[in-house]
């Protein structure tokens, strides 16, 4: 048996970068195991720029998701000139430093971006690492999501969680027995049979399963 930890993804935004084409940064079916090493490794006070042991942190998840809520697909458009004079001065950033640019011609400076989002989307999650014994150990990063070094969000800083992210723990021969084995959210949640998404090694055993590439790991 494998000791999982189970997480719900309930916010009333939600993104999970996918591939990102020109101006749309599109968001996944599902959330993927980048974004499980970055929510954790920032429940862990990770840096960014601690490469390796976010790198390893990635390489070490096991992960299942399911779906309980579909909630709705929107697209926010954002546009922003960083030619203005007030965005040319000297800002602040999250570490405490003031940084500055130049300034330019608007039609140089326009930044325009299309952000989709999972709009009222409740996803329940089961993490697993692996090998068990190397740190971060599966305790630790339970401890952390309880009391984490920075504020959670899920998948973009606008996109703060509804609830507690951390559910409790399970265990199970298989991710899939993993999601199987967490109670489905309330009257809130989609009816009938529900989406789900597990490593393509545990196969499927009826016609409503398939394989699907997927694109969740980040260098």
């Amino acid at each position: 048996m494998t000791d999982y930890l189970v997480l719900r993804f309930d916010a009333p935004l939600q993104s999970f970068g996918g591939v990102a084409v020109d101006a749309h940064r599109v968001s996944d079916e599902s959330p993927g195991r980048s974004l499980v090493a970055g929510l954790i490794g920032n429940a862990l006070g990770y840096s960014h720029g601690e490469f390796a042991r976010l790198q390893r942190l990635q390489e070490r998840i096991v992960l299942g998701a399911r779906r309980d809520r579909s909630g709705q697909r929107m697209v926010d458009y954002q546009t922003v000139d960083l030619g203005q004079a007030h965005l040319a001065s000297d800002g602040w950033t999250t570490w405490g430093r003031a940084a500055s640019r130049e300034g330019g011609p608007a039609s140089i400076l326009t930044h325009i971006r299309y952000r989709h989002f999972l709009a009222d989307a409740v996803y329940t999650l089961v993490v697993a690492l692996r090998p068990p014994d190397e740190e971060p150990t599966l305790d630790q990063v339970e401890d952390a999501l309880r009391r984490p070094a920075r504020p959670l969000f899920l998948g973009r800083k606008s996109a703060l969680p509804a609830s507690p992210i951390l559910v409790g723990r399970v265990a199970a021969e298989s991710v899939r027995g993993a999601l199987v084995a967490v109670a489905r959210i309330g009257p809130r949640g989609d009816d009938g049979a529900l989406s789900a998404w597990w490593p393509a090694e545990e196969g499927g055993d009826d016609s409503s399963t398939r394989l699907a590439s997927v694109y969740d790991d980040r260098d």
